[in-house]
């Protein structure tokens, strides 16, 4: 009992329960201030994968403020192309309802036939349907919000471009400012600094090039077997893909409901899709863990745990940024030593192994 208490660091221990506190405060900020720290964030990120490619302009003489301004026309015309898309094709599903509504009362019926569920033929579908689940006003409440949402989404939209120009333009001189404000320990901030820039531009490039990779044979291979929106689809798909695992089922299950409604009550096309669904999310759960256990040394599991956690605070958009910030959290605390237990157990099983050798070796000189 002795040796339990002799071995017992108080220090560390407060050190700990203040860091747990701070966690709480923390994440009730990012909630309550996620309309200005979300959009800071997500301008960041990108500045961090478009750094290298401003670098690269660089070396041919390029302007930095040109070669801002080129990214940011690329970003606006992409935002642009995806917002038409998804805006011409609602307007495309609103003009078919009618035919949507009879194939959702078939299957229904069907349904409804086999659990015995109640059906009034003079009412519509979704009369029956909001009876028999009482969603009526959960979809008017999403109705009515629908235009806040959609103008909250451009305001943050708008923030996120100048945030991340004003990042840019203040890159080249951030070091210097570094330098100034942390004369001693410029070595290891620059060495964080150019960690975080390193992975989660690898991660974020490799997941960029899998999901737009995994969008278009979506989009081609239902397009060929007949599926209605299909370019809609594949857009869906590369946009959830960023969200690891949960991503790709979400989208595969809302398409392979979409194609059982269109080709109701024709069984083959609806299984071929449903096939190509299942064979792109197993090959995703054979590729995911390469790019994020490898590439980013983060723990499965740990990623489902700030999959939930991220998600609770900045809803989809944190979902999509979950594996970016871990990485970020998990690189600040490798290169702080009261913290370096949080990093290990963030860390993948690789990233644990490839830790004992580097300690091991510096063990060894230090007996030398």
């Amino acid at each position: 009992m002795n040796n339990v208490f002799k071995t017992f660091h108080s220090g560390r221990a407060i050190f700990f329960l203040i860091a747990f506190i701070c966690i709480i405060l923390s994440t009730a900020v990012l909630k309550l201030a996620s309309t200005v720290i979300l959009p800071f964030t997500i301008a960041a990120l990108l500045a961090f994968v478009t750094y290298p490619l401003i670098k690269a302009l660089d070396k041919i003489r390029c302007p930095r403020v040109i070669s801002i301004l080129l990214i940011v026309i690329i970003i606006i015309v992409g935002m642009w192309l995806f917002g038409m898309i998804l805006y011409r094709s609602a307007m495309m599903i609103i003009a078919q309802f009618p035919k949507y509504e009879n194939r959702f009362t078939e299957i229904y019926i069907w349904i409804a036939g086999i659990f015995e569920l109640p059906y009034d033929e003079e009412l519509s579908f979704f009369a029956n349907l909001w009876g028999q689940l009482g969603i009526r006003n959960f979809v008017r409440h999403y109705t009515i919000s629908f235009s806040n949402i959609s103008f909250k989404f451009a305001s943050s939209a708008v923030l996120v471009v100048l945030f991340m120009v004003f990042i840019l333009l203040e890159a080249s001189f951030f070091k210097v400012k570094l330098a100034a404000a942390f004369e001693k320990r410029t070595v290891r901030i620059t060495r964080i600094g150019n960690d975080i820039i390193s992975q989660v531009t690898k991660y974020l490039g490799a997941k960029f090039l899998i999901s737009l990779a995994n969008g278009i044979v979506f989009a081609v291979s239902f397009h060929f077997i007949g599926l209605e929106f299909a370019i809609v689809w594949g857009l869906i798909q590369f946009l959830f893909n960023f969200i690891p695992t949960l991503g790709s089922i979400a989208a595969g299950a809302g398409i392979s409901l979409f194609a059982l409604l269109q080709f109701w009550p024709e069984p083959g096309p609806v299984i071929l899709i449903v096939a190509i669904i299942l064979m792109v999310n197993m090959l995703l759960t054979i590729l995911d863990p390469k790019i994020i256990g490898d590439n980013v040394g983060i723990s499965p599991l740990m990623i489902l745990i700030s999959l939930s956690i991220w998600g609770f605070i900045w809803g989809f958009a944190g979902m999509v940024l979950a594996v970016p910030m871990t990485v970020i959290i998990k690189i600040v605390c490798e290169n702080i030593p009261i913290m370096e237990p949080v990093s290990i157990l963030l860390g993948s099983k690789r990233s644990v192994r490839a830790k004992k050798p580097d300690e091991e070796k510096t063990e060894a000189q230090s007996e030398t």
